[in-house]
């Protein structure tokens, strides 16, 4: 496998999940691996000499999602929607680079998100499903916008049962209420603010329109906020 020279710099990275559905914590990179991004189970890095591909390194106790992950890979096959899966090893996977901001990323720029993302998505969808798959843990961080198309990344989930309704809550989102903020930089505290209060609420008497108009209560109030300014010299 033309992986194998970075094999031990892989090994060596020392990560921890955490609890709550947070991202794992990285301890230590070793030199010469650049760090791509975090999820709940694994970290996402790349090395110079192969810049064409990440290595997703899973955290200990992770190993039934990093199987997971490469048996979707290989029964989804080659689609536009999703990563190419070179292989697998011990602790990562090996899976092309796909560069783009995610959706959470546009909300911070402020990068406009078109609607043609909410027809590819579900179009992507229905790929999945015509594999055998459940398409399910679809959120902003798992979805890039690439030249104005979308990849769908992490799909560790898609052999399990049922509904989330991550994504359809975000498509109803994005229909009711992002013509109010399309264009404009959300801060991250804000956005993981909505985060953890609709993984409060959303397993409860859930009501998406009530939800939306707090989360547009809190983005009127941050922006009413004065900003901090140093003192004139």
């Amino acid at each position: 496998m033309f992986w194998k020279s970075v094999n031990p710099l892989i090994e060596q990275i020392e990560i921890e999940s955490n609890p709550g559905n947070q991202p794992v914590t990285v301890r230590y990179l070793p030199d010469g691996l650049e760090e791509i991004g975090t999820g709940t189970d694994a970290v996402v890095v790349r090395h110079s000499s192969h810049p064409g591909v990440v290595f997703k390194r899973y955290a200990a106790g992770r190993e039934k999602a990093r199987l997971d992950e490469y048996t979707v890979y290989r029964r989804l096959g080659q689609s536009d929607y999703f990563p190419v899966c070179f292989g697998m090893e011990d602790h990562f996977l090996v899976l092309s680079y796909e560069k783009g901001p995610t959706l959470y990323d546009c909300l911070i720029e402020g990068i406009p998100i078109p609607e043609n993302v909410i027809r590819e998505v579900d179009e992507a969808r229905d790929y999945v499903r015509s594999r055998g798959l459940n398409p399910r843990d679809i959120h902003l961080k798992n979805v890039l916008l690439q030249d104005g198309h979308v990849k769908l990344l992490d799909v560790s989930e898609y052999l399990k049962p049922g509904n989330d309704g991550r994504w359809d809550h975000l498509v109803q989102g994005y229909r009711l209420f992002y013509p109010w903020i399309e264009g404009r930089k959300i801060p991250i505290s804000l956005i993981e603010q909505v985060k953890q209060a609709y993984y409060d609420q959303v397993e409860g008497d859930f009501s998406l329109i009530d939800f939306g108009r707090r989360f547009l209560q809190l983005w009127k109030g941050a922006r009413r906020q004065p900003r901090d300014r140093s003192p004139e010299k």
